[in-house]
């Protein structure tokens, strides 16, 4: 009796592939730290970027796209979770109070982990039969050797983890790395040697993971890349060794010129392989740039105009801090070179994955698919979009329609976007209508957390 109810599920399985076709491979492509600016498509007149910008004349340029978070682990645990920052587990990269103990550099931080009853998208996507896989950078294990990729919802995982200092403490050279539970070593860069980068590893690991697929079943791979986060360290700085610049400068352009080529390498792969037939990738950062707020950081940002007209740098609440590129390229099934100007962000990516799975499973999110968007049909009515932030105090942030407000000590400041970009015109105090309509949002936006108390 089992084997024949097992005989009419798999008929079954293959009778609703026949009949609707596979549901499309994701590819998700991830920078760090990139710029809204630093890209050629976007404005960017100094550093080379020609893959992605074949992305983007290829595909879908969605022009108000936004991160999870001005920084990078609640960023990518909204990602992940499909919960803004007033529900996610991760608000911050270290905790207020709470979480577990490790050190960073000289420093003791606490952090937070996702928890194991979080519904991630990995879990989301295997019970929707997808095989998923993520490279490279997770930032949601905290200090908690249980809390990786594979215990998360992701069948493969290869990268690094804070809770491994051997597997990204000589930066873009690790001498480890963490490969499916097991530390591996990464034999050219022992003893301090430079041999093997980090995003090299990523693009390698991600076409290995590719050349498996042979259309079982539908996967899910989420490719983290370092690029271009501090340190300034290129695989090859001579790139732009003709240019008349600060050295810093040059190193900056390579790194992200690099990044464009392991893009491309994925692109080709995807077209050689044949599996861009059936294939939707995205590409995008986890947040504006600026690693850090010092002087050095500063003056790569500014020289390159990395975040273009916007305000802000990451750790803001503006749009230079949470305004991101945004590309997604899907041949035969997008309009090429179109571009879509309906605000989403990185909630919106769990629901988007599980429409295109056409999956049945039930989850909670705060996100909405933005699927029909990236085939071109029309913007639905206007809808809140909300951030908070702890490290400057308790901040809050929402978009809404055109309408992009910032709330600080209880203060409001309100920008429109569609004719200030570059919030430089506060007209909070002129428009009370839309400042009500938002504080009764705020009003229930947000769950208290244990890690993050409002003071």
């Amino acid at each position: 009796m089992l084997v024949r109810k097992l005989s009419f599920l798999f008929i079954a399985a293959m009778l609703s592939v026949r009949v609707f076709g596979q549901s499309p491979n994701i590819v998700f492509i991830l920078a760090d730290d990139l710029g809204y600016g630093d890209i050629g498509v976007n404005g960017q007149k100094l550093i080379r970027t020609p893959n992605i910008d074949a992305l983007a004349k290829e595909g879908v340029v969605f022009s108000n796209f936004y991160a999870g978070a001005p920084v990078c682990s609640p960023s990518r645990s909204v990602l992940i979770t499909g919960l803004h920052t007033g529900h996610t587990t991760i608000r911050g990269n270290a905790t207020k109070q709470g979480g577990i103990a490790g050190s960073k550099g000289k420093e003791v931080v606490r952090r937070a982990n996702l928890a194991e009853d979080d519904f991630t998208v990995g879990k989301l996507m295997q019970q929707s039969g997808y095989r998923t896989a993520l490279m490279g950078k997770w930032h949601l294990d905290g200090y908690d050797t249980l809390a990786t990729p594979i215990h998360r919802g992701f069948d493969e995982f290869s990268g690094w983890l804070i809770s491994y200092k051997g597997t990204y403490a000589n930066g873009y050279w690790p001498a480890e790395r963490y490969q499916n539970g097991k530390l591996k070593q990464v034999a050219q860069n022992q003893k301090g040697n430079k041999g093997y980068y980090t995003d090299d590893m990523c693009t390698d690991e991600s076409i290995e993971f590719l050349s498996r697929q042979k259309g079982e079943k539908p996967f899910l791979l989420m490719i983290n890349y370092n690029s271009p986060h501090s340190p300034l360290d290129a695989v090859d700085s001579t790139l732009y060794k003709d240019k008349d610049w600060p050295q810093d400068m040059k190193i900056y352009a390579s790194m992200v010129q690099h990044l464009d080529e392991n893009v491309a390498k994925i692109k080709q792969y995807l077209i050689k392989s044949g599996l861009a037939k059936n294939t939707i990738v995205f590409f995008c950062s986890d947040n504006g740039p600026r690693s850090e707020g010092t002087k050095q950081q500063t003056a790569v940002a500014d020289f390159f105009d990395s975040n273009g007209q916007l305000r802000g740098y990451k750790r803001d609440m503006y749009e230079g801090g949470i305004h991101v590129p945004m590309i997604v390229w899907a041949p035969g099934k997008v309009k090429a070179g179109s571009v879509n100007k309906e605000p989403g962000y990185f909630a919106d990516m769990m629901a988007t994955f599980g429409d295109i799975a056409r999956s049945q499973v039930k989850y909670t999110t705060d996100g909405t698919s933005i699927y029909s968007f990236i085939k071109g049909q029309k913007p639905a009515n206007p809808r809140f979009l909300y951030w908070e932030f702890f490290e400057k105090g308790f901040e809050q942030a929402v978009r809404y329609g055109k309408w992009k407000a910032i709330k600080v000590k209880g203060k409001f400041e309100l920008y429109d976007l569609e004719n200030d970009i570059s919030e430089t015109n506060d007209i909070a105090s002129r428009n009370p209508a839309v400042i009500k309509e938002i504080e009764n949002y705020l009003a229930n936006a947000r769950t208290e957390s244990p890690f993050w108390p409002v003071d």
